[in-house]
């Protein structure tokens, strides 16, 4: 577990580009006729969240985030950290939603990509990553933006080496649509790494929110958006179909102001509510009751408040011949009697 406080700023400086990069559109989301269809694909299935809102709330957040987020570099460094556990390399990469100028700031040569393609469903936030891109220092990668939506990747089949998403996959509807679509368009022992928010994300805010609707409307509707569980984390790798999976949790802990800044930080994250069932309107004297309470709950000696932030790292391979694989069921040779027989005597 780690906490820092909100205004905590790191050491790194940005850095110059002069490799010249291009911005990509890709059609579905502009085309009437194809959007259309999009719906219908979309309508076919259980819908939990408001891809549209969601995609106005990243429009949002590409102008209000702030330029080194410390909670948001951390956890991009976290996942970059995995690339050099690979003794590959991976030429090819697409950073798929979420925090793509903290993974593409961060990089700095690591899992040897040579081409990476930033993909958004905001073309704001891909116009601010590609508007970014010349104070960048490491010159030795060929960054291309894209516009697209997760749940309908717009990418050839085993195209990629290296496909990374940093907080952005928790909010499509289909999770597990999406992450096979990722493993079908990376090459055979192609690399998945995923990072997203988990069950105990914002605990806090939700036991407020929930006491504060209770008193002052007498019952409650969802504030905070569901998120998965640890155990789940394994479960979406393996239905997926990607070999090795692995899963790790982190928990850090933030310290704010008041519960306006933690919102505030939501805004600039692009992490706000955007349940479809949730209720629009948000009273005023609700609000504030909710303020009023995480503070009388939570609030350190200090006169800040925590509020949890709980991110399940996900790692997943496509298969390959040369990766473990277990034995076929009935195939051992030596038996665990004998093993005791041999063994358990001695003991």
């Amino acid at each position: 577990m780690r906490a820092f406080s909100l205004y905590q700023r790191n050491s790194l400086s940005l850095w110059r580009r002069k490799k010249p990069c291009c911005l990509y559109s890709s059609g579905p989301l502009y085309s009437d006729a194809s959007t259309n269809n999009t719906d219908e694909v979309q309508n076919s299935r259980v819908k939990v969240f408001d891809r549209h809102l969601k995609r106005k709330q990243r429009d949002r957040a590409a102008w209000l985030m702030r330029p080194k987020d410390c909670l948001v570099d951390t956890v991009a460094d976290n996942l970059l950290d995995r690339l050099e556990d690979c003794k590959k390399a991976f030429p090819t990469a697409l950073c798929l939603g979420g925090s793509l100028e903290a993974i593409r700031r961060l990089s700095r040569g690591r899992g040897a990509i040579e081409k990476l393609i930033m993909m958004d469903t905001s073309y704001d936030m891909v116009k601010v990553c590609k508007d970014a891109e010349k104070d960048m220092h490491d010159t030795n990668i060929e960054t291309s933006f894209m516009v697209g939506d997760e749940e309908f990747l717009p990418l050839k089949e085993s195209s990629l080496d290296l496909v990374i998403s940093c907080l952005g996959l928790h909010w499509t509807n289909d999770l597990p649509g999406a992450m096979i679509q990722c493993r079908l368009a990376l090459k055979p022992d192609g690399l998945f790494l995923a990072a997203i928010f988990g069950g105990e994300t914002l605990k806090e805010l939700r036991i407020a929110c929930t006491v504060a609707q209770m008193e002052r409307e007498g019952g409650i509707s969802p504030r905070v958006s569901p998120l998965a569980q640890v155990r789940d984390a394994g479960n979406l790798l393996t239905r997926a179909g990607f070999s090795l999976p692995g899963v790790d949790v982190d928990e850090h802990i933030v310290k704010y102001p008041s519960a306006l800044a933690l919102i505030e930080h939501l805004r600039g994250m692009g992490e706000t509510n955007a349940l479809l069932q949730r209720n629009p309107i948000l009273k005023k004297e609700t609000a504030l009751a909710t303020a009023a309470i995480y503070d009388s709950m939570f609030a350190a000696e200090d006169g800040t408040i925590p509020a949890t932030f709980q991110v399940i790292y996900m790692t997943g391979w496509r298969e390959h011949s040369s990766h473990q694989k277990a034995k076929r069921r009935g195939s051992a040779t030596i038996s665990f009697k004998d093993i005791q027989k041999e063994f358990g005597s001695e003991s």
